[in-house]
């Protein structure tokens, strides 16, 4: 199933939706969005690195699986398996995978640009 298909699906299942490899040890799944709301699974490397961006969407991200490096603006800290971080509209933001992980993003409204 492409991701292009999931406008508005309810019922989605994981083996149906393949990888986009993004480089250097990253890659993403797009789960689930409509023009509200929009569910990412991705997936690091040890050592892959989510630069430090910002974009007007709310995000919010769970740490399914690994250890996370997080930077939110000034503050670093580590976060783990189950932890949570929330980035505010514009607020510079990036990870560091210490361990091999997977990352659980949530955006407010959906991400356009992982749609082209």
């Amino acid at each position: 199933m492409n991701f292009r298909d999931l406008t508005n699906k309810a019922l989605i299942t994981d083996s149906d939706i393949s990888w986009e490899e993004l480089g250097a040890g990253v890659r993403r799944k797009i789960m689930a969005y409509d023009s509200n709301l929009m569910l990412v699974k991705v997936a690091f490397e040890k050592d892959a690195i989510g630069t430090i961006h910002n974009h007007p969407h709310l995000q919010m991200s769970y740490v399914a699986k690994g250890s996370f490096e997080v930077s939110m603006g000034d503050d670093k800290k580590i976060l783990n398996e189950g932890d949570v971080f929330f980035a505010p509209s514009n607020v510079f933001h990036g990870v560091v995978c210490l361990e091999d992980g997977i990352l659980i993003d949530v955006f407010n409204p959906h991400r356009e640009d992982f749609l082209k």
